[in-house]
């Protein structure tokens, strides 16, 4: 089976494509409840680099290299847990939210979704060539934990602000 097959299928009867990667639109909902307490709570515990929020508890970890410590490879080990939890709530809720379907998906609303994602990924690594050249040292490792969000987060932006814009010219011509 080719990818092709395995990413579209090709309806004879309606003679269009259609996508299977697409949740069901009641996901976005949930995405969007998952999504935006987790960005909040992460941006604060950015912001205010604060260490009062801990869950310490032992985990499974493939690799796990402890600071001037040391390095464990497919054991237990125990450690602070929020930053993973925020991560993959965050994670979670976005692609929730950048990846169900629209109430009234068609052609154009794909079209929208996919340059939409083209512009995410060109916008994400210029950003990402920007910081190359002018961040280094352990500022650049954050610019690194922070890049892993921003591909969802443009994206998110990128295609919600395109529906926008497409609604409100399509109620202008109405």
């Amino acid at each position: 089976m080719s990818i092709w097959n395995v990413c579209f299928t090709f309806d004879k009867k309606l003679n269009v494509m259609k996508q299977k990667l697409l949740l069901p639109n009641k996901f976005k909902r949930i995405g969007w409840f998952i999504l935006i307490p987790s960005a909040l709570i992460g941006f604060l515990l950015v912001i205010l680099n604060d260490r009062t929020i801990e869950i310490n508890t032992t985990v499974f970890a493939i690799y796990a290299d402890e600071i001037l410590g040391k390095t464990h490879y497919f054991s237990f080990v125990k450690i602070d847990i929020v930053n993973t939890l925020i991560g993959v709530l965050f994670i979670l809720g976005g692609l929730m939210v950048g990846f169900s379907k629209e109430k009234n998906e068609d052609e154009y609303i794909s079209n929208l979704r996919l340059n939409s994602l083209l512009w995410a990924v060109l916008v994400n690594y210029l950003l990402l060539l920007f910081m190359f050249l002018f961040i280094y040292g352990l500022g650049f490792i954050n610019v690194m934990i922070y890049n892993m969000f921003t591909v969802l987060i443009i994206f998110i932006a990128k295609f919600n602000y395109s529906l926008f814009r497409n609604s409100k010219s399509v109620s202008n011509e109405e």
